[in-house]
């Protein structure tokens, strides 16, 4: 019964290795592992096997391959994924990640980082401090990682010198000077033979210090659960009429019955009335308790919303500042649309701002107007609606997010925030008396976006033209935005990098958002190469508004048509960034309408288009 009980309350630690490339991280770990008896009998028969075959010590046990499990991983001798494995003594419980050393593998790390309370960063004795080690040591403060044991491994290669070792211990405090680390414990180990990784090493009776695993046994991490009251709603539970409860796991604090709460958002004060498991009721529940909570009052709550203690309210914004760590192939830039999921809310949202990019390896922060793989930028980002949130500093469950593509629907970067921005806080919506169904009375018709996308030359700005002709002749009141007209005042300033090209599309579809909303029927005539921009532009107004037209042409007949020479300039090097030359046009997937032109002149075009629209914007026959 005692064994039982002192089993069931062992803590759990999270935690990571890190450093450079061979500094012995699957190692260490696999020794942690195998000297603590958490290797089945089966499993050390395959290990012995295998070191024979992948080893990377002779005819010796290699401790690595119990971590390393990709094949190109045991091939290549380096980690190359997140490895993650269970351990537990009779003091305590681990989960531990094994993150690679690679600068390529940023992304890796910062994902093993993000559960982490402790990280194990490696040295190499004889090596010393190098750049992946500030690499890894900047990434874990960012991520909020608060303790750090320094392992100076491979110690024997030195002649167990406490005197290197004393210094690499004090070159590393003097670097992590600029970060948050509550508690820094330099060990000197052998992961290899085993000196000081679990039990104590005869050969340096100088370390008066604890050894790798008496330290993980005996720190005490901290966590959220002493913040405060802290609880995203995850699902409305209404299995009748009589019963409605809000599922949820604690993100910080503590509750009980009869506790005060209120909705962050809206700011409604209620109490809780039951704290409900599948296990019957409970007293109360604490950060990391998976709980349903019943409230005394009807309230306006919903997936998404946070309860919180009323005198400790997270912030409510729809704009602040981040730290982000980019995971995708493809870059970003401000402007594009993601979707953006932060605690149990998901909405849309924009990095509206790139300030800079940090260089992990040095530290200095560099102007930027995108990031691509790996890179760490600070941004600011805005969001369609506002939400609850914390500063990631205070509560790494509510403060961190992660950036998704509309259109793979795959995880593009993770975020964690830093504080609202004023501007947030501080702008509102006026409300208007004359609306845009008083505008479309007034007009006649309904309004619309004719959204024309197509290569240069395909023919989009004399269809346009020709379309616009025939319903001003209808009476229909309506504008034309073309690309080249629009650059000559509000886009004057963007260029022709990929960049410029977001915002370029980012400042048009608001502007023929107000057009729209002013009953207008307003046709864009732009080569908008990105399908995500496209969609963008779709999303700001409401369902049946905007219609794509795409101006479908081959290139090489746009290339004969070459109306104002851009493709021969393209082809001389003189003109870079040219969308069809050396940069991509993605074709749209599903447009409203569908032109090709090398069938149809563009006036009957024009008028098979309006023929379609009429009924649309009920302009009549």
């Amino acid at each position: 019964m005692n064994e039982m009980s002192m089993t069931a309350s062992r803590s759990l630690l999270r935690l990571l290795t890190c450093g450079s490339v061979d500094d012995g991280k699957s190692t260490l770990i696999g020794r942690l592992l195998f000297d603590t008896d958490n290797i089945p009998d089966d499993q050390r028969a395959a290990l012995e096997r295998d070191s024979r075959k992948y080893g990377t010590d002779g005819a010796n046990i290699d401790y690595a391959l119990l971590v390393d499990g990709l094949e190109a991983e045991r091939e290549q001798g380096i980690t190359i994924d997140v490895a993650y494995r269970f351990m537990a003594t009779r003091r305590r419980k681990f989960i531990i990640a094994d993150t690679p050393g690679h600068e390529q593998y940023t992304r890796n790390m910062a994902t093993g980082a993000s559960t982490a309370q402790l990280a194990i960063l490696l040295v190499d004795a004889s090596q010393g401090l190098l750049t992946q080690t500030r690499r890894h040591a900047f990434i874990a403060d960012l991520l909020g990682i608060r303790h750090v044991v320094l392992a100076v491994n491979k110690i024997d290669l030195i002649g167990f010198d406490q005197a290197r070792f004393d210094a690499i211990a004090e070159e590393f405090r003097a670097l992590a000077a600029r970060f948050h680390f509550e508690t820094i414990t330099p060990i000197p180990l052998s992961a290899r033979h085993g000196d000081n990784v679990v039990h104590r090493s005869a050969r340096m009776p100088w370390h008066d210090g604890p050894t790798l695993l008496e330290h993980l046994e005996t720190i005490e991490p901290g966590g959220t659960g002493a913040g405060p009251f802290r609880f995203p709603v995850q699902w409305v539970n209404r299995p009748d009429a009589d019963f409605r409860g809000y599922a949820g796991t604690l993100a910080g604090g503590e509750v009980k019955p009869g506790d005060e709460v209120v909705v962050a958002a809206s700011g409604q004060l209620t109490r809780i009335a039951r704290i409900v498991t599948a296990d019957g009721d409970r007293p109360a529940a604490r950060a990391g308790d998976a709980v349903t909570l019943t409230l005394a009052d009807e309230v306006d709550l919903s997936r998404g919303d946070v309860l919180a203690s009323p005198g400790a309210r997270p912030d409510v914004a729809d704009q602040f500042a981040a730290d982000l760590v980019w995971m995708a192939e493809a870059p970003l830039f401000a402007g594009r649309p993601y979707i953006v999921k932060l605690g149990t809310a998901t909405v849309s949202g924009v990095v509206s701002r790139i300030k800079h990019k940090v260089n992990v390896n040095n530290f200095d922060e560099l102007a930027a107007d995108s990031l691509t793989l790996n890179e760490v930028g600070s941004v600011n980002v805005a969001l369609a609606t506002p939400v609850a949130f914390d500063p990631y500093t205070l509560n790494p469950r509510t403060g961190a997010f992660i950036l998704i593509d509309r259109m793979t629907n795959a995880t593009v970067a993770a975020g964690m925030i830093r504080h609202p921005l004023r501007r947030a806080s501080n702008i509102h919506r006026q409300a208007l008396t004359i609306d845009r169904a008083a505008r479309e009375a007034l007009n006649g018709h309904r309004p619309a976006i004719l959204w024309f996308t197509g290569l240069s030359g395909s023919g989009k700005s004399t269809i346009a033209n020709a379309l616009e002709t025939k319903l001003h002749l209808l009476g229909a009141h309506t504008y034309l935005l073309d690309g080249d007209n629009v650059r000559h005042g509000l886009n004057r300033d963007l260029g022709f990098t990929d960049t410029d090209r977001v915002e370029n599309i980012r400042r048009v579809a608001e502007v023929a958002k107000l057009f729209a909303d002013a009953g207008m029927i307003v046709l864009v005539s732009f080569i908008s190469p990105f399908r995500a921009e496209r969609n963008m532009a779709r999303e700001l107004v409401e369902p049946g508004l905007f219609h794509e037209v795409f101006v479908d042409t081959p290139i090489e007949v746009c290339r004969q048509r070459d109306p104002k020479g851009l493709y021969r300039k393209a082809d001389a090097g003189e003109i870079r960034n040219f969308t069809g030359i050396d940069s991509p046009y993605e074709p749209p997937e599903a447009p409203e309408f569908h032109l090709r032109t090398t069938t149809a002149d563009p006036d009957a075009l024009a008028e098979a288009l309006l023929a379609a629209l009429r009924p649309q914007l009920g302009l009549g026959l």
